[in-house]
């Protein structure tokens, strides 16, 4: 798992997918919350496919296509990412199918690594029940890695994880008022 309030979190998962797909493995990156159709990791993954599967439930950027063709860039005007109260109960329906792709993904036999990337954010804001997250872990064959991601993870959750880093926060160029940049930090 990769936790905490700093930046990295899906970058070290998709590092992690970049490694294992060197080694021939199938790896399924699942996105809950995510949406965009311009961020890097998607135009890679075209490129690895079909070592690399990625499936997104989430809410697009209404500029996504402005700036996967490199006319506009990210505002981090915060829209394709949920607060509380955003679209709560479209993300809600998303969350819900995001569940059941993970699931499916992870009992396949299809996959040797499953990414849950922001589904820690997903119980923080309760479109999924820790509960829930506890048995699709359960229900992981011994040979599938599942890798969670977000900030927010639940104690339930990083009791139950065998690995768990946490990115800190030091410094970020946020803080200093430069915006999100294209490859770095989408």
């Amino acid at each position: 798992m990769y936790t905490g309030e700093s930046k990295g979190k899906t970058t070290a998962a998709l590092g992690q997918a970049l490694r294992a797909i060197g080694h021939g493995f199938q790896v399924c990156f699942i996105q809950f919350l995510k949406g965009s159709a311009y961020s890097g990791e998607l135009f890679a993954a075209q490129r690895l496919y079909p070592n690399l599967v990625v499936r997104q439930y989430g809410i697009s950027c209404p500029r996504s296509a402005q700036i996967r063709q490199g006319e506009d860039k990210c505002r981090g005007c915060g829209e394709c990412f949920p607060s509380k109260a955003d679209n709560e109960e479209e993300y809600n329906e998303l969350a819900r199918l995001a569940y059941r792709a993970a699931e499916e993904a992870i009992c396949s036999g299809e996959f040797d690594i499953v990414i849950l990337d922001e589904i820690n954010q997903a119980v923080y804001l309760n479109y999924i029940s820790v509960e829930e997250v506890l048995a699709l872990l359960n229900k992981k064959p011994d040979f599938v890695e599942v890798i969670l991601t977000g900030r927010n993870a639940h104690p339930q959750v990083i009791a139950r994880a065998d690995l768990v880093t946490e990115m800190t926060l030091r410094k970020h160029p946020f803080q200093k008022g430069i915006s999100s940049r294209r490859g770095i930090e989408y």
